[in-house]
């Protein structure tokens, strides 16, 4: 067997990338990572992490208007400090950066500092931070390197930003115009209004969230207006200009025309594939660009595999740390008492943090029709206990799918709040395949939002 430097060198250090390098590593393995930017990619940079910690400094504008329905008195006006919440985050991100660090300092993997690209078989070439470009050979090769936000070349594109420059603006934007009705368009639209920010969310679709359950998306877009974000649907940008003192004007393909300090484009992610040498190992991508893949993340070049993002199945985090530890159990075996792990796509959790927040897990209604034919739907909204006393007028949704034959919970959804918490355990129980008889017989925590799962009788239509 021919010599290599590594047994596994990982190309990217996002969530995928450091597991599957970490988890090699503790089993025996010779492991390098090369990266060129921050440890922890998007998802602890520019993505989940500072998205989450940006939506509950937002509550926080709910949770004071809502303190005086509950007596308490607040002497003056609360204001937001950008400057301050930026620093906090940004010191929250470093701390996090350290960890992964230190994950593989601990592990002992060797980091390989600069851009990575393949350069012939089992041949990695990195141009590092020192200006030198060093070769590095290795038995198997992992490009974990994930996406990037995209954005479609209308005239004037260069005057918008995306997700990834969010976090860090220079002046807070009072008049915020977002384009794109997906999950990161919707957080983003509700996380800058609830800072205070006059949005207006454009999207070219008949509904937001496109891929959630329609009920789901409706209720949650009525929420979004009751809360004050303005949406534009079946609209779309003619192009963007800028006027003096830094304003965008944004033309609509209509005529009408939006001004804004920042427009913000959230029309979808690209995998990360740029300058990565896959033409010179021929490795097959699909029409957007994704790596092709197969079941144990195996591409087209003999000893090189993908996962995460870049290959375009379920871009999120869990599912990138999924992915890795059952290629680590197909490429070096599994743990010693532990059966091989296999990637599972069915029944995974999701939440979008929009104000308020969605929980889902599980089929649409319309997939569960599709697939099943049969189903019994149980829904039902209400007023949170909360709002009572705070006056707001947001409410809960709460929606089960059952599969008529089996009577099992095939579809679980909430948009309210804790939505994404309240989900996770529920999520055990579908991987688990409950019933609705089980639903029925287990007992509720009262008084809760959660509750209403189990106490649904009342069949909503079939």
């Amino acid at each position: 067997m021919p010599h290599h430097d590594f047994d596994l060198l990982v190309i990217g250090g996002g969530s995928g990338g450091v597991r599957a390098a970490r988890m090699a590593a503790q089993r025996g393995a010779r492991v390098a990572l090369a990266e060129h930017g921050r440890m922890g990619g998007t998802c602890v940079n520019v993505g989940c992490i500072p998205k989450k910690l940006y939506s509950y400094a937002a509550g926080f504008a709910e949770d004071f208007a809502d303190a005086a329905g509950f007596g308490w008195r607040i002497a003056q006006p609360p204001v937001l400090d950008w400057a301050a919440l930026k620093a906090n985050r940004a010191q929250e991100i470093a701390r996090l950066n350290g960890i992964y660090e230190g994950l593989m300092t601990g592990a002992q993997v060797r980091v390989l500092r600069g851009h990575a690209r393949l350069a012939g078989g089992h041949t990695v070439e990195v141009a590092g931070e020192d200006g030198a470009t060093h070769r590095h050979t290795a038995r198997a090769i992992l490009i974990a390197t994930g996406g990037r936000p995209f954005v479609p070349p209308v005239p004037g594109h260069e005057l918008a930003v995306t997700s990834d420059d969010m976090f860090d603006l220079p002046v807070f934007p009072r008049r915020l115009v977002v384009v794109g009705g997906g999950y990161i368009g919707c957080e983003m639209a509700s996380i800058f209004h609830g800072l205070g920010a006059e949005v207006t969310l454009i999207y070219r679709g008949e509904q937001v969230l496109r891929g959630f359950d329609d009920e789901v998306r409706a209720f949650t877009a009525e929420e979004m207006r009751k809360a004050g974000v303005q949406l534009r649907l079946r609209s779309d940008v003619a192009r963007i200009d800028a006027l003096p003192g830094g304003t965008r004007r944004v033309t609509l393909q209509d005529g009408a025309t939006l001004d804004a300090d920042v427009v913000l484009y959230a029309t979808g992610r690209q995998p990360n594939v740029a300058g990565l040498g896959l033409d010179a190992l021929d490795v097959r991508q699909q029409a957007s660009g994704a790596i092709e893949v197969d079941e144990h993340f195996a591409t087209s070049a003999p000893g090189v595999y993908a996962l995460g993002d870049v290959v375009g199945r379920m871009e999120l985090t869990p599912v990138a740390l999924a992915e890795a530890m059952a290629l680590v159990d197909h490429l070096l075996g599994p743990a010693p008492g532990r059966p091989a792990r296999r990637m599972d796509y069915a029944h995974i959790p999701t939440a979008v943090f929009t104000h308020p927040p969605i929980g889902t897990v599980g089929l649409t209604e319309q997939a569960a029709r599709e697939k099943f034919g049969a189903i019994r739907v149980y829904r039902g909204d209400f007023k949170p206990l909360k709002h009572t006393l705070s006056g707001r007028a947001e409410r809960t949704l709460v929606k089960l799918i059952v599969d008529d034959a089996s009577d099992r919970v095939v579809g679980l959804h909430m948009v309210g709040a804790d939505a994404g918490e309240v989900v996770q355990g529920f999520a055990v129980a579908l991987k688990c395949g409950a019933t609705k008889a089980q639903f029925d017989a287990t007992l509720g925590i009262h008084p809760t939002s959660a509750e209403e799962f189990v106490t649904l009788r009342e069949v909503t239509r079939r």
